[in-house]
């Protein structure tokens, strides 16, 4: 198994830096602009590159090739930016209010129906609001133009939020924001995990900060809360099981496995956070940015599975969840609509037999089967006479199955 070696504090540099003074206005500035937390670093190589490499060549990112890519930048920030001396890390805390729940909104059973015919669909925090990719950009560049401002002569900086080849959250551990969570996200001791990270690398030198220690302890609430068990040891995290990879990044067919598991999910995953003890206390944020939008914060699933490409565009303009296009977000909406195991889901389903993403019609199929009955057994009969995708006809073939089993 994959072993991260022990962060350990780097040795003071003998060469001269940018005076003290530079180092906390521009703490103090960050702040200012809305950071929640903010640290220095060195542009010294993170001492997880070769760990990172690892995890990436036993394939445990799964489809995602992004990360395999410019291998040899995440090993080193100077290669991204030449003469790179520090980096300063900001973090903001993203933690929206809990929904008031609404009848219907847990995937039910036969033997515990749900409560209402409008079963409801949950989205991770940290998508419920505007684009953090936007809010933070445009932050990021207003400090990094008060770096220039400040600095005394010509400063050089490149801004990323968590789209560069950046090893973020070790320079962020390193920069004083937190530390490792058993589950690979980062924690504050005063804001917990809800974080979102970004970064400046700049070429002139300031005063780093020590990185924060661990304080996860012997707690393995993360692990034990994992729904697909993807998090397969303390810091390892398996992509190819995470709910949140299922629902977000991959861009095909969820596996038959992990459909049941994704429950009533339709982007992302919050529930190894949700457990962190350090989340407890945390506090909600202060961004009106990351307050949820009201349709993003338990959205109608059978609302959700009609959408019409304009309908997808209008909605989640500006939100994170564009990210996963319609398709995806359909396809997600179909298996939370056939957790439910509704019978009232059976019309929408139905329709979505005929939508023009085999990707979208497939996950249909196999709702249908989940919910089973007498409705679903017709519409699946139907639409088998006229299936030309090879996939989907296999789809529907094994709901149609599953139908006449039951």
């Amino acid at each position: 198994m994959l072993r991260r070696p022990a962060d350990r504090r780097r040795d003071s540099h003998a060469a001269q830096r940018i005076p003290v003074s530079l180092t906390e206005e521009i703490k103090a500035h960050a702040a200012s602009l809305g950071f929640d937390l903010a640290g220095v670093t060195t542009a010294d190589p993170p001492r997880h590159g070769d760990y990172y490499a690892e995890w990436v060549e036993q394939g445990l990112a799964g489809e995602m090739a992004y990360l395999g890519r410019q291998i040899e930048k995440r090993q080193d920030p100077r290669k991204i930016l030449p003469n790179a001396r520090s980096l300063v890390v900001v973090a903001m805390n993203y933690r929206c209010p809990d929904p008031d729940p609404v009848p219907g909104m847990q995937a039910g059973t036969p033997e515990d129906p749900p409560e209402s015919t409008t079963p409801r669909g949950k989205i991770a925090r940290y998508a419920r609001g505007d684009d953090y990719h936007d809010v933070m950009k445009e932050k990021l560049l207003a400090l990094l133009r008060f770096v220039q401002d400040r600095a005394g002569r010509p400063v050089e900086g490149k801004v990323y939020v968590d789209t560069g080849p950046v090893l973020e959250r070790e320079f962020a551990v390193r920069a004083g924001l937190g530390w490792f969570g058993k589950h690979t996200n980062l924690i504050s001791k005063r804001v917990g995990s809800w974080l979102l990270i970004g970064e400046i690398l700049l070429d002139i030198e300031l005063n780093p900060d020590g990185p924060e220690a661990d304080h996860c302890g012997t707690c393995t609430l993360c692990l034990e809360a994992c729904p697909t068990d993807a998090i397969v040891e303390p810091y390892v995290v398996d992509s190819r099981r995470c709910i949140s990879y299922h629902t977000i990044e991959l861009k095909g067919a969820i596996p038959l496995e992990y459909r049941a598991a994704v429950g009533d999910r339709v982007f992302g995953c919050d529930d190894c956070q949700d457990v962190c003890p350090w989340n407890r206390r945390a506090p909600e944020t202060g961004h009106p940015a990351f307050v949820a939008r009201p349709w993003n914060e338990m959205p109608d699933l059978i609302e959700m599975l009609g959408l019409t490409p304009e309908a997808f565009r209008t909605r989640f303009k500006g939100s994170p969840v564009k990210r996963t296009k319609r398709r995806g977000l359909l396809r997600n909406a179909a298996v939370a609509l056939g957790n439910t195991k509704d019978p009232g889901a059976v019309p929408a389903l139905a329709d979505s037999l005929g939508d023009d993403e085999p990707l979208v019609r497939g996950h249909a199929a196999w709702a249908l089967g989940n919910v089973g009955g007498a409705g679903a057994l017709a519409a699946l009969e139907k639409a088998r006479k006229t299936e030309e995708d090879p996939w989907v006809v296999e789809e529907i073939e094994r709901a149609l199955a599953e139908c006449t089993a039951s």
